[in-house]
């Protein structure tokens, strides 16, 4: 039995061609959802589903988008596109009274790094002072707080954690480890190598997403969505050495602190997010959405990766700022065994 209260309803997504957007996107047009888009243009990447509308405005211009719905209203309204409050503000305000439900897209970065226990529930703390992106996140999700609250607006948040299609390569820099693997390099993993960590496929993520819209459970509510797979750092680096054709990658440990100070800006990534380990209860979603299963383990979703950037050289980028902060760490923090 599929939680399905979309058949037949308008669902807006501000955003739909992302990672996350555009397999949410396509699951609620299979469920029969009249699906509309709201971006600024079509990515080549990711299609628009069959029969979905697309809106072309840009959400951050309030007399745009406005000119552009003309009268719409919507069942659903699922806002991929806010990251401050201001932006918050004004989306709240363009769909007051256009819709029944709107789905703020928040992150399972806002809880607190390291978690004060796991699994981690959606009652833990949000408090996360290592990132600004989750900051924003937290202040948004205040807002939205008070607006349910004193507005009766109807709101839903829901936090992903690190969601992936075939398009993203689970390491900071991107193609460049997996290069460097295929050459036999060394390849630098923050920490010990052993903290853990959640990875979503895009597919499992929309199967309890879509559950959520227009259903009147889940309203005034907060969900995570997340994989139920918990892998450690290395062994996320050797599934994806495997799906790469490379028998045994060379790792080489290097403290998340020292990171941080050779790049405060990835720093921030690993210490307000991926340093820590993290690993999810996903009791609620699946109560209000019995049928969720995250059915992809990773080693497929790495081997759609590969299969991705091998099938167009041009997609195989080596981002060369950060590989020689690599090599600098590497020869830094290699193990010198005595002689």
């Amino acid at each position: 039995m599929t939680t399905n209260h979309i058949k037949g309803r308008s669902v807006l997504f501000i955003g739909g061609t992302g990672v996350i957007s555009s397999a949410c996107a396509a699951r609620a047009a299979e469920l029969g959802a009249d699906v509309h888009l709201l971006n600024r243009g079509v990515s080549a990447t990711r299609p628009v589903p069959e029969g979905a509308t697309v809106i072309t405005a840009d959400v951050r211009d309030g007399t745009g988008v406005r000119a552009a719905l003309g009268d719409r209203e919507f069942d659903v309204v699922v806002d991929f596109m806010g990251f401050t409050t201001e932006q918050v503000a004004l989306s709240v305000d363009l769909f007051a009274g256009r819709t029944g439900q709107y789905v703020f897209i928040a992150t399972a970065a806002a809880y607190e790094r390291p978690p004060a226990r796991v699994p981690v529930s959606e009652t833990a703390r949000l408090h996360n002072p290592h990132s600004v992106y989750a900051r924003n996140k937290i202040a948004c999700e205040e807002l939205l707080a008070r607006v349910h609250r004193d507005q009766s607006t109807p709101v839903t948040v829901v936090r992903p954690s690190h969601t992936y299609d075939r398009t993203a390569v689970p390491f900071d820099g991107g193609w460049t480890a997996v290069e460097r693997m295929r050459q036999g390099k060394e390849v630098m993993v923050h920490g010990d190598g052993t903290s853990l960590w959640t990875l979503t496929h895009h597919t499992d993520f929309a199967l309890g997403f879509t559950g959520l819209l227009n259903n009147p459970g889940a309203l005034g509510e907060t969900f995570h969505i997340t994989g139920d797979e918990v892998l450690s750092w290395d062994e996320i680096y050797r599934i994806v050495a495997e799906a790469a054709g490379v028998d045994e990658p060379r790792l080489v440990h290097v403290p998340s602190d020292a990171i941080a100070a050779a790049d405060p800006a990835w720093g921030e990534d690993l210490l307000g997010d991926k340093a820590h380990s993290m690993v999810f209860d996903n009791a609620k979603i699946r109560r209000l959405v019995p049928e969720f299963t995250a059915s992809v383990p990773f080693a497929q979703g790495a081997r759609e990766i590969v299969a991705w950037y091998d099938e167009d050289p041009a997609r195989r980028v080596v981002d060369t700022r950060r590989e020689a902060i690599m090599e600098r760490l590497i020869e830094a923090h290699r193990p010198r065994w005595p002689r």
